[in-house]
């Protein structure tokens, strides 16, 4: 869980595009805050999965595994995006006007809200690691969860302390963002061929 966890929080996405775009444009104070937002989402996404989805999955099987194999073939789609000639980089931000604490807040929280990838992280890939033999499926989706929610913010954390710096790095120095993308996108394709195998399992409480 936690490889995944930092396979993709290290994979370009709404999230870190925004963070990231936020500390440059307006500072690392304003990227923090944006981060609080994205964080509370995280923890929206955990109390709705946890609470009543896994009901769902063991009544409705067809829907537990198709969300497992959507969430499968969504880290597919990242490992080709991050692979592929061309690639999107992380660094490539554009410029947002200076906003209050509480709208930076609000617009984190609706930036991760709308976040297919962290909505297919909750609802496909987290039920994937929870053992249903090692006890009761809501706690070890809580505790999975947390560990997901301590890696993304770290790791958004460290992008926001040093936004400034590494864009200007990566704009010098094209060939370590290539690199980037590279270690991102193989690491994500072999995450993505280990779940594969376990896309038919059904879901048991």
């Amino acid at each position: 869980m936690a490889l995944t966890a930092f396979g993709m929080a290290l994979t370009p996405g709404p999230n870190m595009m925004y963070l990231v775009s936020r500390s440059i444009s307006q500072g690392r104070r304003a990227g923090v805050i944006s981060l609080l937002g994205t964080g509370a989402g995280f923890l929206v996404y955990m109390t709705m999965a946890n609470f009543g989805l896994a009901a769902v999955f063991v009544v409705v099987p067809w829907v537990y595994v198709g969300f497992k194999a959507a969430g499968t073939a969504y880290l597919g789609y990242l490992a080709w995006t991050a692979l592929r000639p061309g690639g999107a980089g992380v660094f490539e931000t554009r410029e947002l006007r200076c906003d209050s604490n509480w709208r930076l807040i609000r617009m984190g929280l609706l930036t991760n809200l709308l976040n297919p990838k962290a909505a297919i992280l909750y609802l496909a890939l987290i039920p994937q690691f929870v053992n249903p033999h090692a006890g009761h499926a809501a706690l070890q989706g809580f505790v999975l969860g947390s560990v997901q929610i301590s890696i993304s913010l770290s790791v958004n954390a460290l992008f926001i302390l040093t936004a400034g710096a590494i864009a200007r790095l990566m704009a010098s120095r094209p060939g370590w963002a290539k690199l980037q993308r590279r270690i991102t996108g193989t690491l994500l394709a072999t995450v993505t061929a280990l779940l594969l195998k376990e896309v038919p399992a059904r879901a048991r409480l």
